[in-house]
């Protein structure tokens, strides 16, 4: 009987290291992870009472907000700085996608907004004197046995905005972001195990992984929502911790905007692009915006006549997190000259409070462009599916928006698209796809 115990517990010993992998052991493929749009079925914020063009509607408030955010996080005036916080570059509830992760020893399951347009990981903590609601228990440090405050004088510490961070009464470094809308999160720069499920059922954690746990989160933050994870191009983001255990990439493919499936975010050997027709283009850092993946648009071909677009404004953010494509609105206004023109039906055309140009009847309109992207080295061929916004039963939109500030590459021009980030060769490839059947 001894014998049977000891080999059946041998026997789950070896199952257990076949569903878990550590950052220590070796991952040849990398991995990865379901990415849920939040107006999925399959999402925590699906609301079933809400109808398509509510959503929609939402969705284009979204991503008028991140522009706003966008160019609010280039300021550095200190006149916006208000007790110590200044203007950062996360914004609470304006994300497109959503994951899990598993954070602490033992793990503790937690949905948060992933973006590419922010930095720090970041989850509510206990104790909270100000919390905003959130429907599951906030994270106890105390019952983590890999949980390790950061101190003041840590190099972790230092890789935080300047003014984002500062001492605590036992020399522990806090974090302090304030937002555009006045919500903010306040709490210490820390370290534990943060993992994932990976798609394939198996598990990975990363130990020592640097997060925000906060004690004092205000604002406009989602109850069902626990924090963030940072996926941008700053320092303490989970691509640039993770860093060469996943060769310093990631990719995904944006199914559908109505589409009851999952997405794929991967990491490492499984983000390379090895599909037909892939093509890439630099990615560029603005020292002004370390945190954003820049690229470099030259020009929009609507049609037969090519927008050419001024070097002054040719830095456009590629951002998963918003809807739209918003362009500067010198270039908007031409690329919306030449689709009317090339559409030719101003009778259909009708008026909506959030998109620019809209018509109604679009069945019957058969003189759809051609539309082309022309990033630095790479054209990009969009159909219907990336330009046009289906808001209710006879009417669409053009999926692009007017803006003062930064031009945004949105998601609904990444759909059906596998998109690489390589941040070690400084490139963003993509190719055509079909991200429902990954």
């Amino acid at each position: 009987m001894h014998n049977l115990s000891l080999f059946v517990g041998l026997v789950l010993m070896y199952l257990s290291t076949l569903c878990n992998v550590t950052a220590t052991d070796k991952l040849p493929k990398g991995f990865s992870i379901d990415l849920i749009h939040r107006d999925s079925p399959l999402s925590p914020l699906y609301n079933s009472s809400m109808t398509h063009w509510e959503r929609v509607q939402s969705a284009a408030l979204r991503s008028v907000g991140r522009v706003n955010r966008f160019r609010q996080s280039s300021s550095n005036n200190a006149a916006e700085i208000s007790e110590q916080l200044t203007q950062t570059d996360i914004i609470p509830d304006d994300g497109s996608y959503l994951m899990k992760i598993f954070i602490g020893s033992p793990p503790v399951e937690r949905w948060s907004v992933a973006d590419t347009g922010s930095d720090l990981i970041w989850v509510q903590c206990s104790p909270c004197p100000q919390c905003y609601h959130q429907d599951v228990s906030l994270f106890d440090p105390t019952k983590s046995s890999t949980y390790k405050s950061e101190s003041c004088g840590s190099r972790n510490c230092a890789l935080l905005p300047q003014r984002q961070h500062k001492c605590g009464k036992s020399n522990q470094c806090l974090y302090l972001y304030l937002y555009g809308d006045q919500s903010k999160t306040v709490g210490d720069l820390a370290t534990d195990s943060i993992g994932f499920g990976t798609s394939d059922g198996q598990s990975v954690s990363f130990p020592k992984s640097v997060f925000g746990c906060g004690h004092n989160n205000l604002g406009k933050f989602n109850r069902r929502m626990a924090g963030l994870v940072g996926l941008g191009n700053g320092p303490l983001s989970l691509i640039s911790q993770l860093g060469n255990q996943i060769g310093r990439q990631f990719s995904y493919c944006l199914p559908p905007f109505n589409a009851k499936a999952a997405t794929k975010l991967r990491f490492g050997e499984e983000a390379k692009i090895s599909a037909n027709g892939v093509v890439s283009t630099p990615m560029i850092t603005n020292p002004n915006n370390p945190t954003f993946y820049f690229l470099n648009l030259e020009g929009i071909t609507v049609g037969q006549q090519t927008v050419q677009i001024d070097e002054r404004d040719r830095n456009i953010i590629i951002d998963s997190g918003t809807t739209l494509t918003l362009l500067r609105s010198s270039i908007y206004e031409q690329v919306e000259t030449l689709v009317k023109k090339a559409i030719g039906a101003d009778q259909w055309i009708v008026k909506n409070p959030q998109l620019n140009l809209c018509y109604t009847n679009f069945n019957s309109i058969k003189n759809v462009p051609n539309f082309e992207v022309h990033f630095k080295g790479a054209n990009i061929s969009l159909k219907s599916q990336h330009l046009f916004l289906l808001v209710s039963n006879d009417v669409v939109c053009l999926a692009m928006s007017p803006t003062d500030g930064d031009s945004i590459y949105g998601n609904i021009a990444q759909i059906d698209f596998d998109v690489e980030y390589d941040l070690d060769q400084r490139k963003v490839s993509f190719a055509p796809a079909d991200c429902t059947k990954q």
